[in-house]
Order: structure tokens, then sequence, then C-alpha cells
């Protein structure tokens, strides 16, 4: 019967799952965003929950038999507040914008006013940007970094807070490579009355750790997705407040979505489990040791890092002293397997689509083996990639990962 047959039944479909693989395990991959599950999260995320509809939370289900995902979505919320200790949280959110989308539900009004991190100063498209869901349903006021420093100004945020009193104010990014001062934020919100969300996304496993600062004492809310530094399965998560537990439940659940991923929450909680050991705290300290180690290598060889470096996982590089832009960029390390995003710099003169920066991170090359030792190697394949592409240096990259990636045999055989 075709139920039974496994995947390899349909060659075509295979071979993709086969051709990824390849990919990923012949490149170097830089992209901020993406990394490599534990092989716990991806047991979960194909495993028999995938098969039961819940709607409704614990104990108010809509559907019977729900006594075993009960416990799952349960256990994943008291797992994810060991991790960071609010009041409340809710696992169901299939995404960290849907997360974000939310918040602004349960505590805004359309045309209430936000006040976030400019998109391009290092902010989040779901942070009210025009094209956004965020930007068309709510009137954004953005603040920005210091043209000569490239940290946020927070005098500007206090200025425009005092000027525009939002309801609402957003400490996060999605390319800010320093750390974020959350308690100057919570005073600026505190003095205008307005709520304050921290959007953790890309920070969060790094918070778990203890390697960044943590927003917990600060915020009415914290929203974040599990699968950059969190190792977890592509999702969503928000953490609140007591007393505005009902509204962000109700906010998620009927508004916004309907049954949640019950396999999904259960690699959730597999992953919030691993966030607690030893192992992954070395992990994410190892993350910054690489980011810290590939940027100073960067630096030597002639680029242009924003805010000269990096707290976190990831930096941006200026281009403009090597006369190209970051979609050239993006290009030329492709053709050489060694994957980045275009980024918009601080006061960029480049139109988005084009941008005049580059994106790096090193989560994933973490996550396969990779330290502080390899990255002058990286740094010096991104340069002769970015300076000097030739037709060789494509094998040259696969040669480097072959000879390096701690590749388990698990990973191999998905």
């Amino acid at each position: 019967m075709i139920f039974n047959q496994p995947l390899s039944y349909f060659p075509d479909l295979f071979s993709l799952n086969q051709q990824e693989k390849t990919r990923i395990f012949t490149s170097l991959n830089l992209i901020a965003s993406e990394n490599i599950p534990s092989r716990a999260v991806f047991e979960a995320t194909k495993s028999i929950f995938t098969a039961k509809y819940s709607e409704g939370y614990p104990k108010a289900r809509y559907y019977g038999g729900c006594e075993v995902v009960d416990e799952v979505e349960e256990k994943a919320k008291t797992e994810l507040l060991n991790l960071f200790p609010m009041d409340h949280a809710n696992v169901q959110p299939h995404s960290g914008a849907q997360a974000n989308q939310a918040v602004f539900e349960a505590v805004l009004n359309p045309g209430d006013t936000i006040l976030a991190l400019s998109l391009d100063h290092g902010g989040h498209l779901t942070h009210g940007h025009k094209v956004n869901f965020s930007g068309k349903r709510y009137n954004t006021v953005f603040y920005g970094v210091s043209r000569e420093t490239c940290l946020i100004d927070l005098d500007l945020v206090q200025e425009l807070a005092q000027k525009h009193r939002p309801r609402l104010i957003i400490v996060g990014a999605s390319s800010y490579s320093r750390h974020f001062d959350f308690k100057a934020f919570h005073q600026i919100a505190k003095e205008v009355g307005a709520f304050l969300m921290a959007d953790i996304a890309h920070y969060s496993g790094l918070i778990a750790a203890g390697v960044y600062p943590s927003p917990v004492r600060y915020c009415d809310f914290i929203t974040s997705t599990t699968h950059k530094t969190l190792r977890g399965p592509r999702s969503g998560v928000i953490l609140c407040k007591s007393e505005f537990k009902s509204a962000i439940d109700k906010s998620v659940f009927p508004f916004l979505q309907g049954g949640p991923h019950m396999h999904s929450i259960f690699a959730k909680l597999v992953c919030f489990r691993i966030a607690k050991t030893e192992e992954f705290k070395s992990y994410a300290q190892q993350v910054v040791k690489n980011a810290q180690e590939l940027a100073k290598s960067l630096i030597q060889l002639g680029f242009t890092l924003i805010t000269g470096g990096t707290d976190s996982h990831m930096f941006l590089v200026d281009l403009s002293n090597f006369d190209l832009t970051g979609k050239e960029a993006q290009a030329r390390l492709e053709q050489a397997k060694i994957y980045v995003n275009k980024n918009a710099i601080p006061f960029d003169k480049h139109p988005p689509a084009v941008a005049g920066g580059i994106r790096i991170g090193t989560p994933l090359i973490t996550s396969l083996g990779l330290t502080e030792k390899h990255m002058k190697d990286v740094a010096e394949l991104v340069f002769q990639a970015l300076v000097k592409p030739n037709s060789s240096l494509r094998n040259k990259v696969e040669d480097f990962v072959r000879s390096t990636f701690l590749i388990p045999a698990w990973l191999r055989e998905l």
C-alpha cells in the first residue's frame, strides 16, 4: 500500500531531500538565522504527535483524546518558564511573526502607536514596516542607531517616546550585533506609560545560556522563534506578565490560530530541556567566541564591520570599501558555496533589494563543530570569494568543510 511506503518510494522527492543534505554538508552556511537542531528535536518533529488535533488549551480542548498532548504542552510551558522566568508562557504560536502579532492584537487597537527599531538599522519586518501587517495596522515610529557608533541611540529613543507617547515599545532586532540595554528601555517605557516587548528571536539561545543579557526583569512581553540560537524547531513562543495571560491566550487562539502543531510543541519541549544543560551553555559560548574571532579575522583582511565587532552570534559587514553591494556579494559567495544574506546597513545608500552589506552568523557552523581555530580560514575563504573569485574556490570550500565539519551519522541518515 502506498501509505506504508517510505519517502524513497518517490525517487524525485527523495532526491530533493538528498540534494539539500549534500548542500548543507559541503558548504559554509553563515546565515545568522539558520541552525541545525539536535537529534531529539528532529525525532520529536517527525513524531506521532503530528497526527493529533487539539484546538484549545490543556484541560479545555475542543477534541477528545488530548490527555497526552495536554501533558506535552504543560511540560513545554514549564520548561520554557525555567529558561525565562516570566509569569506565563504560550507555546502555541506557529512562528515568531505570529507571536509578535498575537502580542499586538492583545494590547493594541488599530492605529495605536508602536516605537521600534528601524528595519534598515537592524530591526525586523514585523516591528512595523510598511509592507508588513504591523505597519499597515498600526502607526509606527522608528528609532535608530548613532551615525558615529552605529549603536542604538537611547537619547533618540527617549525623545521619540516623549514626543509620540507610544502604547508599545519594541526592543529587538534581526541584525544588531551588540547588547541591548533592556533596563534603559524599561525606564523609558515606564516614563511614557508604554508596554515593553522584547523580541529575542535571534538571541534567545544565548540568553538561555547566560551569555547575553536577559530582558526578563524588564519587559511585559517576550517573543521568540525557537529555531535560531535555541536550536529547536521552526516555531514561536510568547512569555508575559500574569495580567496579560488571558489576553495573550485568546489572541493566539481563537483569534489568530486554530489547532496548534503538537509535533512542533513536542519538539519545543525537547529543545527547552536541552537548553538548560551545561552542554548547551558551552555551545552558546562557542557561538559567540566564533563570531568574535571571525569578525576579528575579517577586520584584519580589510573589511569594515558595523559597530566594529559583535557581542552576539552575528555581525554586519559594510562592503563599501570593496565597491560591492550586498546583492553582488551574496551572489559571489554563493558561487563558492558560502551562504550569507544581503542586508541593509545603517544609513544605507542602496535599496533593500540591493543593500550595502551582508549579515554573517556562526550558529550553524558551530553546531557542525567549528571553533575559533577555524575562523581565520573561514574569513580567508570569504575574502577570496569576494575579492579574488575563481572557479577552483568552490572545491576549496568543499575540501575545507569535509575536513572540519563533525557530522554525526544520524544527521547524514535523515
